[in-house]
């Protein structure tokens, strides 16, 4: 591991790296190559250029560039494997141990991030401190804002969900820049998610005065969304409701016609988007690329088709075979051997089957939408089921659930739990959502690993949380650099390797 956040320095490096491209940007974008960030935040253009710095971090092939979309999709039984050994096998294969895997990257990657917000924000206190003539808060929010994201990703993919065992062990909270001789022991993950909480109040208010939305980052929207997802995490479901009524209430987005479901995903910031991460040429993974993952091989020079949708989620979407979101599924790979039509290969990130990708000359072709309104949506939904008003549940399912012509539409009386989920892995299929749903909703996975006959060892074909490999084990390099962890690996790991 190139670093670990209990060395990192004090001046971290920006990154130079300008991720996004819209012609909504409320300021320019441009790059910083300063490696002293201390004199790198000087004014408000400074601090965007730091939050492109995150943005173009998060858009890596250990983030929301690939793999964190592959994990949440593979380990809930919605992603299968065509062939065993072609890579990222332990994503799909709970194959983990603390040196080794093709997660490893998200500990250093999420915390690179951390510390890139840390520093940003003690650089605009000190220019406050100091009485700094610009208006920093805003930018102040949004970071505070992205710190929290950080910290739910990373709580999600060490800790056990808040609804099981939330006095069990999450992530270190690193609040600040650090020291080398810094060792923060882990928090618990109910510390984790109070932090993330406040992270988002506080830069609720901050972007309070500024409602506006601002494509690609994650702006007052972004942030309100983002709480209706945590506290739908933290079973408070009047404080989810709450969040996402404001969202959807606010005006500034609207849910896709069926008719133009598919569309809308070849094109860049579309009406659904609340929160999506620009993709151009300087952050196109290319061949390495989710599209590249999901898409049937041979379908475009180097393709992969490594992952593909599994049966049980095939079998999901088919109760409807006019579900309008069967257009941005394809034969797969198993179709080239078999010519028995399969239709596993997800076209979502390449802009739908003819790869239109959304107007730029980008090999990935289109943006990584991290929050859609249809998400929100279906967290009202569920929100309100456990509010008492399944009315409304029902209401905001139907919203979503009307891209299924075929299926009945809920009522007060029909709408559940499990109705809901449903619609949440034919929605969200593809977008890293199934794993951390079936985990804080206390459901059995189910894996098929028979297809093609695809080894696969150390995993048992069904599970649910209380299998201690649900959560990822801490880097060995980490529990090397601070003898504060050193006794609170998790214990699967420690029983089992």
């Amino acid at each position: 591991m190139k670093m670990n956040i209990y060395k990192s320095t004090i001046a971290m490096m920006i990154m130079a790296m300008v991720a996004l491209t819209s012609c909504d940007d409320f300021l320019d974008r441009e790059p910083t190559n300063s490696a002293n960030a201390d004199k790198a935040i000087a004014t408000t253009r400074d601090a965007r250029v730091a939050i492109n710095g995150m943005m173009h971090e998060m858009s890596s092939s250990a983030y929301y560039g690939r793999n964190f979309l592959l994990y949440g999709d593979a380990k809930g039984g919605d992603l299968t494997l065509y062939e065993n050994g072609r890579g990222n096998d332990a994503l799909y294969s709970f194959n983990h141990t603390p040196t080794s895997g093709s997660y490893s990257g998200f500990w250093s990657t999420i915390y690179d991030c951390v510390m890139q917000v840390n520093n940003l924000l003690e650089n605009i206190d000190k220019l406050q401190a100091g009485g700094g003539a610009s208006d920093f808060d805003y930018y102040k929010g949004e970071a505070l804002s992205l710190r929290a994201l950080f910290y739910f990703d990373l709580v999600r993919l060490y800790g056990k969900p808040y609804n099981y065992d939330k006095q069990s062990l999450g992530v270190p909270l690193v609040l600040k820049t650090l020291d080398a001789s810094a060792q923060p022991a882990r928090a618990t993950v109910e510390e984790v998610y109070a932090q993330i909480v406040k992270d988002l109040e506080d830069g609720q208010k901050l972007m309070a005065s500024d409602k506006n939305h601002y494509n690609g980052y994650l702006d007052y929207w972004g942030n309100r969304a983002l709480q209706a997802k945590v506290k739908l995490y933290m079973d408070d479901y009047a404080g989810a409701l709450d969040a996402a009524e404001e969202v959807m209430e606010s005006g500034k987005f609207e849910l896709y016609k069926p008719e133009a479901w598919c569309d809308s995903w070849a094109r860049e910031y579309g009406s659904e988007s609340i929160f999506e991460i620009g993709i151009d040429t300087q952050s196109d993974l290319q061949q390495t690329s989710l599209g590249y993952y999901y898409m049937r091989a041979a379908q475009k020079k180097n393709a992969m088709g490594w992952f593909l949708a599994s049966d049980y989620f095939l079998n999901r979407l088919a109760q409807d075979d006019t579900d309008v979101r069967w257009g941005v599924m394809d034969n797969d790979e198993s179709w080239s051997d078999t010519k028995v039509e399969r239709k596993g290969a997800c076209y979502k990130y390449m802009g739908g089957l003819d790869m239109r990708g959304d107007g730029k000359e980008s090999t990935t072709a289109v943006n990584i939408k991290v929050m859609r309104l249809s998400e929100v949506y279906l967290i009202a939904a569920e929100a309100a089921l456990h509010t008492g008003a399944a009315d409304k549940a029902a209401n905001y399912l139907n919203d979503i659930r009307c891209r299924a012509p075929k299926l009945a539409p809920a009522t007060p009386t029909t709408v559940s739990d499990d109705m809901i989920l449903d619609e949440r892995s034919k929605e969200l299929f593809g977008e890293g959502q199934r794993f951390f749903d079936m985990m804080r909703m206390n459901r059995k996975v189910e894996f098929n690993d028979d297809f093609r006959d695809v080894p696969v060892t150390r995993r048992l074909k069904t599970i649910d949380r209380t299998f201690g490999g649900i959560v990822l084990p801490i880097p060995q390099d980490e529990i090397n650099a601070n003898p504060n962890i050193a006794g609170q690996q998790n214990e699967y790991y420690t029983a089992n390797n």
